[in-house]
This record gives C-alpha cells, sequence and structure tokens, in this order.
C-alpha cells in the first residue's frame, strides 16, 4: 500500500498512508497487522489523519517492506478483535466530552440571559429528582448532597453557580463512564478466548485442525486441563468444569452426556466430546463483560473504603452546613459548606485510578482480572515460583532421544509426540515440536489417553501398555524396569537436560533429554523483585534435588523446595498465609492450579496451560518474567497515588471550608475549585503510573 514517511528517528517512524478517509475498522486492520510485525514493539493508528507511529528494533526495512505489502483485505484480523477493539468507543466519549465543553462555552458565551436559566432550572430537575429518589429509599448519599446543593442555588437565584456544579458533576460522570467502559473492554478482550487448533472427531479418529475450520454441529473433543473452545452439548464423557471465570461459581461443576458447556470455561479432570452450538466469539465476549461488570472483583479494599467513607460522610457535611448557619447566621457561609464536600472526589477519583491502573497494566501484555489482585500484589511479602516454564524458559527444546530397547528413536519419538501433544505442558510441547520438525507424522495410534496430573500419561498402542512421565510415576508407580543391558547407559545419562521416561509393557523403551534452560533475566527478576520490598522469594519444583539446588543457587532464592506434588505446593503457601504473610505464586502449568487458587494472588504465564491461566489472577506475557516487576512496581505506585489521592481531597475541601466558614470564598467560588480540582485529581488519576 502507498505511504509516506512524515517523521522518522532510530528506532521510530510516523508515516501517513496515502487514502483520502480511514474509518475506523480500516485502523483496527492496520493496528492489529502493525503490531504483530515481529520487529515492532509497539504501534498506534490515528484514523482522523490516516497516520500511524511504529516503535521497532532491528533494520527498518523490514518495517517499510511490511507497510508496503500490506493490504486490508489481505491483512487477515480476527473478526472478534475488529468488533471489540474499543476504537468507536474511545471515538464516541471523545466526541462527547468536546460536545459538552463546547456547548458550555457557547450558552455562556452566546445565549441571553433567560434562555440560559430557563435551562439550567430544566436541567437541575434530574439532579434534584435522584436526590429525592435517594432519600425515599431512606438513604443519605451523595445524590442528596448534590441534588441539595444544586436546588439551593437554583432557589436562590444563582443560576450561574448551580450550572457550574452540574456542568462539572457531567463532566466527572462522563469520565468516569468512559474509563470504566475502556477498563472493563481492555479487561473482557484479554481474557476473551484465542484458541488456535481443536481436535475434531472425524470417523472414529481424533484430528487436529484450526478452529475456524470447525462448523455448528462438528464434535470436538476436550482433554484434561484444556479450555472448551466453543458453547455446545456434551455427547460423550465426564469431566469436571471449572467455570468460576464465567460464572463466578467456586466449585467445579460435573458435565456428563446432554450437559451444555460454554466457551472458555477449563476442563479440570476427565475428558469430553462436545457438539458445537456456537462459533461465535462475540457472545463469549458479551458475557464476559457482563460478568465483570456485576463482579466485585474490580474493586480493590481502599476502592470500597472510599465509596463507604464517601456516603458515610454526606450527613456530617449536612450538619456542617447546619451548625455554620446556627453559629454564624449567616446562609452564604452555611451554602459554601453544602457546596464543598469530600464524596464526589472520593468516588470518582479512586475507581478511575484503578481503572487506569489495569489498563497501563494491559499494555504491558500484563491482564489483571481486578483491582483488588494490584492491592494484594502491592502488599505481598513472599513469592513463590515454579520452576519449569517459568524460571526456565518457555520454549524448552528436545536435544536426544536415548533408545533402551531394539526399536528406532525416531519411532519412539513419534509414539512419545502422540500422547504429548494432547495435554498443554511445556515439557510435552518440546517432545512435539521435535516430533514435528523431524517431519515425524502420525494417525492417532493409542486408544482413550489418561494423564496424571503431575505425573505423567497412561495408554494403549496395539494392545501394549504405554506410559510417559516422570522418574518417580514411570520407576515408582508404575514398578517399570531397566534391561540390564542398558543400566550403563542409563547411569550415564546427561545430567545437564531434564528427562522424560517413556516406558512399553513396563520396560524402559527410552530416555527423551529435554533442553530446559533458566531464563537470561531469571536472576536480575529475583533481585528486582527483593529490591521492591519482597523479603521472601521460593522456588518449587518436581524436578530432583540436584537439578533444584543447582538453580536455586544460581538465581538466589531465599530457599526451594524439590521433587514437590501440587498438593505440596498449595499446602506451602497456605501455610505462609496462615502466619500472616501475603503470598504471590507464579506458575505455568496444570500442576499449578492449586497453588494458583490457594495464593492471595496466582500469576500465570500466558504460554502455560489454558486452565492455569483461566484460574489465576494476573496473566503475563511469556517473553519476558520482568512482567512481574512491572506488576509489583506498578502496582505499589497504585497505592501511593490513592493514599496521595485522599491527602489531596482531605486537603483540598478542608482548606476551602475553612475559608468558606472565613468568609473569604464565596458558594460559587467554592463550589468551581472544588469540582475543578475534583476533575484535576480525576484526570491526574488517568496517567501512566510508570
Amino acid at each position: 500500500m502507498e505511504f509516506y514517511i512524515k517523521h522518522e528517528t532510530k528506532g521510530y517512524l510516523r508515516v501517513h498512508m496515502a487514502q483520502a478517509s480511514m474509518t475506523s475498522r480500516e485502523a483496527d486492520i492496520l493496528q492489529y497487522y502493525l503490531q504483530n510485525q515481529s520487529h515492532a514493539i509497539q504501534a498506534k493508528v490515528f484514523e482522523r489523519t490516516a497516520d500511524a507511529t511504529v516503535t521497532y528494533v532491528g533494520d527498518r526495512t523490514d518495517i517499510i517492506c511490511a507497510l508496503k505489502r500490506f493490504h486490508y483485505e489481505q491483512a487477515g484480523v480476527p473478526e472478534v478483535f475488529l468488533e471489540n477493539s474499543g476504537r468507536e468507543l474511545n471515538r464516541e466519549y471523545k466526541e462527547k466530552l468536546i460536545q459538552k465543553v463546547l456547548m458550555r462555552v457557547c450558552s455562556c458565551m452566546f445565549l441571553p440571559y433567560p434562555i440560559r436559566a430557563f435551562c439550567t432550572s430544566i436541567r437541575s430537575v434530574r439532579y434534584i429528582y435522584a436526590g429525592i429518589r435517594t432519600l425515599l429509599k431512606g438513604k443519605l448519599e451523595v445524590e442528596a448532597l448534590d441534588a441539595t446543593a444544586i436546588g439551593v442555588s437554583v432557589c436562590r437565584g444563582n443560576l450561574k453557580t448551580a450550572g457550574s456544579i452540574m456542568f462539572l458533576l457531567g463532566i466527572g460522570e462522563l469520565l468516569e463512564e468512559w474509563t470504566h467502559k475502556k477498563s472493563v473492554g481492555d479487561l473482557a478482550r484479554s481474557m476473551s478466548l484465542q484458541v488456535e487448533k481443536v481436535w475434531l472427531k472425524r470417523e472414529g479418529q481424533e484430528v487436529l485442525v484450526p478452529a475456524q475450520d470447525i462448523a455448528v454441529g462438528d464434535e470436538v473433543v476436550v482433554h484434561m486441563g484444556n479450555v472448551i473452545p466453543f458453547d455446545g452439548t456434551v455427547t460423550a464423557g465426564e469431566a469436571m468444569i471449572n467455570q468460576a471465570s464465567f460464572t463466578g461459581e467456586s466449585q467445579p461443576v460435573k458435565k456428563d452426556p446432554g450437559g451444555y458447556v460454554y466457551a472458555g470455561t477449563v476442563l479440570e479432570e476427565g475428558e469430553l466430546t462436545i457438539q458445537v452450538k456456537e462459533t461465535g466469539n462475540s457472545t463469549r465476549y458479551e458475557k464476559i463483560v457482563a460478568m465483570i461488570e456485576e463482579s466485585e472483583k474490580l474493586k480493590s479494599a481502599l476502592e470500597s473504603k472510599a465509596e463507604h467513607l464517601a456516603d458515610r460522610l454526606v450527613p456530617y457535611t449536612f450538619l456542617g452546613t447546619g451548625l455554620t448557619w446556627l453559629l454564624t447566621r449567616n446562609a452564604t457561609k452555611a451554602l459554601t459548606v453544602l457546596m464543598v464536600d469530600f464524596s464526589c472526589a472520593l468516588k470518582l477519583a479512586m475507581p478511575i485510578a484503578v481503572l487506569s491502573a489495569i489498563r497501563e497494566a494491559g499494555l504491558d501484555h500484563i491482564t489483571v482480572k481486578g483491582g483488588k489482585y494490584l492491592e494484594a500484589v502491592a502488599g505481598a511479602s513472599t513469592v513463590v515460583f515454579d520452576k519449569t516454564g517459568t524460571l526456565t524458559k518457555a520454549r524448552p527444546t528436545l536435544k536426544e532421544v536415548i533408545p533402551f530397547c531394539g526399536m528406532d528413536p525416531d519411532e519412539l519419538l513419534r509414539v512419545a509426540a502422540c500422547l504429548e501433544e494432547h495435554f498443554p505442558h511445556s515439557m510435552a510441547k518440546a517432545v512435539v515440536r521435535g516430533a514435528m520438525e523431524k517431519g515425524l507424522e502420525h494417525e492417532e495410534m493409542h486408544t482413550k489417553v489418561e494423564y496424571i496430573v503431575a505425573h505423567g500419561i497412561s495408554s494403549y498402542i496395539d494392545g501394549k501398555h504405554v506410559i510417559i512421565g516422570s522418574y518417580h510415576f514411570v520407576f515408582e508407580d508404575e514398578k517399570c524396569e531397566i534391561d540390564p543391558a542398558y543400566q550403563e547407559t542409563f547411569d550415564g545419562l546427561p545430567t545437564e537436560y531434564s528427562h522424560l521416561y517413556l516406558a512399553i509393557d513396563r520396560k524402559l523403551a527410552a530416555v527423551i533429554c529435554i533442553e530446559d534452560p533458566l531464563r537470561d533475566e531469571a536472576e536480575a527478576v529475583v533481585n528486582s523483585l527483593r529490591k521492591t520490598g519482597i523479603d521472601k522469594i521460593v522456588m518449587m519444583t518436581g524436578d530432583s534435588e540436584r537439578t533444584a539446588q543447582a538453580i536455586a543457587g544460581r538465581i538466589g532464592v531465599d530457599e526451594y523446595h524439590a521433587e514437590v506434588l501440587p498438593e505440596d505446593k498449595a499446602r506451602f503457601i497456605e501455610t505462609e498465609r496462615a502466619a500472616g504473610r501475603k503470598v504471590i505464586m507464579i506458575g505455568d502449568g496444570i500442576n499449578d492450579s492449586p497453588a494458583l487458587s490457594a495464593a492471595d494472588v496466582g500469576i500465570a504465564i500466558s504460554d502455560g496451560a489454558q486452565i492455569a491461566r483461566e484460574i489465576a489472577d494476573i496473566t503475563i506475557s511469556s517473553d519476558d518474567l520482568y512482567g512481574v516487576v512491572t506488576l509489583r512496581l506498578l502496582s505499589v505506585s497504585l497505592m501511593r497515588r490513592i493514599r496521595k489521592n485522599y491527602r489531596s481531597i482531605v486537603g483540598i475541601n478542608t482548606a476551602l471550608i475553612l475559608l468558606g466558614v472565613g468568609g473569604m470564598v464565596q458558594p460559587a467560588t467554592a463550589a468551581l475549585i472544588h469540582n475543578t480540582s475534583t476533575l484535576a485529581i480525576a484526570l491526574k488519576s488517568m496517567q501512566n503510573l510508570l
């Protein structure tokens, strides 16, 4: 596509697309395309000017060539992204805000006073009605206070003051509504389902196909630990489904033939065959939005405290107004106290600060499912890391297949991949990738596959019992044996790799060596977390004592636990919490799910098992563990901002009340300063924290 460069510096381009105008849909397509270029760090598209900015690394030629190749029709953007991008929402609220300000300016400058007075009186009815309705419910809250201030101003003929109060209240409502909808939309989009491939049941075989190829009426098979990709009816199998992120149910729900399941819920235990009833993702998105808006998860304790405090302060404002009048017999001074209250600022600034922090976290590829989790991260003193896929790289690689029988290594790898491809573990993915790279294709050879969490996989191929998994599972649980002729080979297994053991009919058939290198940033992340105030950092792993000790020494954790089971991780976290410590758990696998649930905050790695991402309270990008440090700094900064907001609100409004009672500030001026300061604090709260 044609374009020209408007501005350029090292690592940054601003281009103008050669088109007369740009729609919101076109802007979203271009932004998605640019963001998914391998060298692009960040991209923004401005539809009003048809401009785009790109921050990138590497050679500028790559970005230039990508822009030349771009065509709206061939960009391949998912429809769900375009339907729910939020760009139209931003445009709508910007226009509303500009319109409101322009109307206020024009009415003050050009409308005759009688018409302006009439319009102000009519507009006041809405606020007065809201206040009366609150009183009729037996409540004395902010709405009653606003109604009294506006009503008294109208009755005294001070329509300018009433107009100013309503204008600033309207701006505040608009900003709060905009920020809330945008933050909820961002959160819902990040929680929305993104499944690339599914197991289609065709002629008795399970075939891995792209999700977009599935049609209504098809049957798909969902294995343990995977997310359910479509709404549908269960036709075979029995399973426990985790619906917590969708319906709010805390306990898994049993599903068997005839039951209905929803896209985005997670299969915790068992296996299901589902007949697809809906393939669209928009319904999933809408349901998530509804769930979030109704959920108390969005509110941190400080937010809830601000709301309750705001409502509790209303009677004191009325009391202060009455006392001022009784002591001074001056209606103007009493009215000044009425015009200035703490409630409006508390109710507006605090939620905006939290929702803006959630939005900012999203910019760093961190999905936060509620404000209370940011507060918990800020107050945490213990961090527990899983090792595999968390402290080690998210993409372990296959290095070697060592046979312990007469079979060819490639054939053994093919058998292993056939079993492992059904389950979402980083080690399993390494085996499957290794087989693909060698071109080892296969049809389903086995009968029903059984997955034992934190142990391994069991199945039958050609009537032979085949298992693959950990040393503990293969040799201690399943009592498999090593052919004496291969004992020396077994004793000489390379220690620098993690090992998966494949056994056929209780005889060791192969050892699959997986390179699981430590993340480059792991040690720096541990040190950085300690500098932010975390005083206990723990590593837990199912690996051997020898491996765990070596890695723990390299990254500098305070303590480590080796050869642990999922319940051991959860038990450790419960013990820490019982001792009065707030705990963050960071993991990526199915076996981390109990610990993620047990912690004050569960953080999942985005490339990990889907069940871990669904259960976790926060998800960070798999590309960079520094996201944990960013999250901690963001959370601490948010708490600092909220406390600063408290001090500012109390300080400004107390000063205004004292000045009003002293006769140094008129009610109109007090109302203007109060509402302007409230608006300024709210706008400040919308700014990025880091």
